[in-house]
């Protein structure tokens, strides 16, 4: 069954690969106008031919360039994007499986039964086709192109879990993947017995995803410390130990923050540097209507919170995921680059990893739910539809994409 299964997934994912190595190598070669993307800039940065802006998070760039003592430049990062890429798929994979098929998970290993047909097997099936969902959903919009009150464009403003269009938010994702489930499995036993092995894990995890670009890393951090903080003061400083213990799984990863920052928020010809402060300040230059965005964004994750909220106590990667994506939608809303930068809205990259661990642990609570008949049919079948209304506009976002449409 599990050799079967992984089988199917290979296949998938060679398709999968082959797909997006399409996009990708258009992007890499194609016109600017028809599919543009980061992916060209990168490949100069990554020759040493671009000097107009600073990328310290050379991961992406030094496997580009391992690529290139074989191949040219832009099949070289056409390659390791795509091994990035797809290797996020297998990681989630993994996780989804981990999740939801064990002694926690929605069916407990070994039982045939449940609501789905074929028991465990059922199972399976459904994670490997939810895995690839999560790589394809994206904003809901109207697909005859009518415009909304306040939103001008699909992506623009409103944003979606799956930007395919920049290169290095997918080149950090298998690492911010790694790290976003290794964390929310921390959380629910450190204070009780600190493992260093998933300790060290995940420390080495989240430098990595730093190290291909620091989006995921700044919420990650940002959630994780207050949350730290917070357990520590409730305790009454009784996990001290454990808590110091998980907080140097950090210091390589701060480490590197510390250099990156000065890297990218050092003054710019306008003299200007650092981060600023201002509510919607930059969001409020791409869109018109952020309260409509954020439903646009995120109709599923907040479906299956209305529903589903009781599960937040009981289940620590669920309610880091919500964590993750308040975080990252309260640094979006509140913090920009200061000069020439700031109408990049590069602190929108955190608000999509939120954005995508938001559908990845509201996806989790619904297969348990569902396996379990936790709650009503016509209630769970409400559910999905939800998420497959984003699939499906994700799909469409996708076509697009690969007929060279512009991204926004």
């Amino acid at each position: 069954m599990v050799l079967a299964d992984w089988g199917i997934f290979g296949i998938l994912l060679a398709a999968y690969t082959g797909v997006t190595a399409w996009l990708f190598y258009h992007q890499a070669f194609g016109s600017e106008q028809s599919f543009h993307s980061d992916l060209r800039v990168y490949i100069l940065v990554m020759q040493g031919l671009y000097h107009e802006c600073v990328y310290p998070y050379p991961l992406f760039f030094k496997l580009g360039a391992f690529f290139h003592l074989f191949m040219g430049p832009e099949t070289a990062m056409v390659t390791a994007l795509v091994i990035l890429n797809s290797g996020a798929v297998a990681v989630m994979k993994y996780y989804l499986q981990k999740n939801l098929i064990g002694r926690e998970g929605a069916l407990p290993c070994g039982k045939e039964g449940g609501f789905l047909p074929g028991g465990e097997g059922g199972l399976r099936a459904l994670i490997t086709f939810l895995t690839f969902a999560l790589f394809f959903v994206s904003m809901l919009f109207p697909v005859t192109g009518i415009q909304l009150p306040g939103i001008a464009h699909r992506y623009k403003g409103v944003f979606t879990p799956n930007p395919y269009h920049n290169a290095t938010y997918m080149a950090a994702r298998p690492f911010a993947i790694a790290a976003f489930f290794q964390f929310g499995e921390l959380l629910g036993e450190y204070e009780k017995g600190f493992s260093w092995k998933k300790g060290l894990l995940f420390g080495l995890s989240l430098l990595l995803a730093t190290l291909a670009k620091p989006s995921f890393t700044i919420v990650l951090v940002g959630a994780a410390g207050l949350i730290m903080l917070w357990r520590l003061f409730r305790s009454r400083f009784a996990n001290f130990r454990p808590t110091l213990y998980l907080g140097l799984m950090f210091i390589p990863t701060f480490a590197d923050l510390l250099y990156q920052f000065f890297g990218v928020f050092g003054p710019d010809e306008s003299g200007e540097s650092g981060m600023g402060f201002g509510f919607l300040k930059v969001w409020s230059l791409h869109c018109g209507n952020i309260p409509l965005a954020l439903l646009l964004a995120l109709a599923f994750p907040l479906t299956v919170f209305v529903f589903h909220h009781r599960q937040i106590r009981r289940d620590t990667v669920y309610r880091f995921s919500l964590q993750i994506l308040l975080m990252g939608t309260a640094m979006a809303m509140l913090l920009y680059e200061k000069g020439e930068r700031m109408q990049d809205f590069n602190f929108s990259w955190g608000y999509m990893h939120g954005l995508f661990f938001a559908f990845t642990g509201a996806v989790i609570v619904l297969v348990k739910s569902t396996v379990r008949r936790e709650k009503p049919l016509p209630l769970l079948a409400g559910e999905w539809l939800v998420l497959l209304w984003h699939l499906g506009c994700g799909l469409l976002y996708f076509k697009n994409s690969l007929a060279g449409f512009l991204y926004y």
